[in-house]
């Protein structure tokens, strides 16, 4: 095995942030050990800095492909920490509703999965608005899920989940109602796979593309950003959101130091923000 050397650390940990923008620091060196071994001892590497210069000299990009799939690679799994999903289905879906609702026309709901991992959180999205509103014929529902990892978002867009990880916080009757048994283990059933589209996409980067969102969840991404960073995401992911929409992240994050324009607020057990001054009764801002 490959050890990091005291030495090699600031540039590794710099090659990765200029990639991913995430931030390691010396209490991850384990992080980078675990999970760039196996690609350099693969490309006969000696040392981490002997990867990183074959990453850079690379001009097909593969290998630096394959450092963002394995540091990114997160713990991910269906209504992972139930307070946000509770949140989103007694406050948010039904005010979003309320404020949309247009006679004569479908009503949007717009919600973004950032670095979505693998699909799990924006197919409990799906199924919870299906569970919640059942015929969404009336309904232009856009489910977004973005990651950095290409071999993440392709996982999410198969739908095929291993026994493994339809054990991981699904409710038994939602895995019986919304997926059937495939070879490799269940796979998510067109009705609800059809909700979704995902894309590659690096956070730091121009989020214009995507639109404009009603609801966005970007929870436990930015623990691994530096604080110049966190403030850089948050204001990418303002420019996404209707005045009015809402923001879910981890709990145990906070945006008070980070990103003051953004108003915590309570509802049961979770917390979502707002745009201060966003959202007003009776309206769309």
């Amino acid at each position: 095995m490959i050890r990091l050397q005291t030495g090699e650390r600031q540039t590794v940990a710099q090659y990765i942030h200029s990639i991913c923008g995430i931030s390691l620091d010396a209490s991850k060196d384990y992080l980078i050990e675990s999970r760039l071994n196996r690609i350099a001892v693969e490309l006969g590497c000696h040392t981490f800095n002997d990867l990183v210069s074959q990453a850079r000299s690379d001009a097909s990009g593969a290998i630096r492909r394959q450092i963002i799939n394995e540091i990114t690679t997160g713990e991910t799994l269906f209504f992972r920490d139930s307070a946000p999903f509770e949140v989103l289905r007694h406050k948010i879906l039904p005010e979003l509703i309320d404020r949309r609702t247009r006679p004569g026309a479908s009503i949007p709901i717009r919600i973004w999965s950032a670095a979505c991992s693998t699909g799990q959180e924006i197919y409990s999205i799906a199924m919870l608005l299906k569970d919640l509103l059942g015929d969404t014929g009336r309904y232009n529902i856009r489910l977004v899920g973005t990651d950095i990892s290409d071999q993440a978002v392709a996982r999410a867009s198969e739908g095929v989940f291993s026994d493994i990880e339809m054990a991981r916080g699904l409710p038994e009757a939602f895995r019986e109602r919304f997926f059937a048994r495939h070879p490799r283990g269940w796979k998510i059933r067109d009705e609800i796979r059809a909700m979704a589209s995902f894309r590659k996409m690096n956070l730091m980067e121009d989020l214009a593309a995507l639109g404009k969102f009603d609801v966005v969840f970007c929870r436990n991404v930015a623990i691994y950003f530096s604080e110049s960073d966190k403030a850089k995401l948050f204001r990418g992911i303002e420019q996404r959101m209707e005045s009015d929409g809402y923001l879910m992240i981890g709990s145990m994050e906070s945006l008070t130091a980070v990103s003051p324009q953004f108003e915590a607020k309570r509802h049961l057990r979770g917390v979502y923000y707002q745009l201060r001054g966003g959202a007003r009764p009776g309206g769309r801002v």
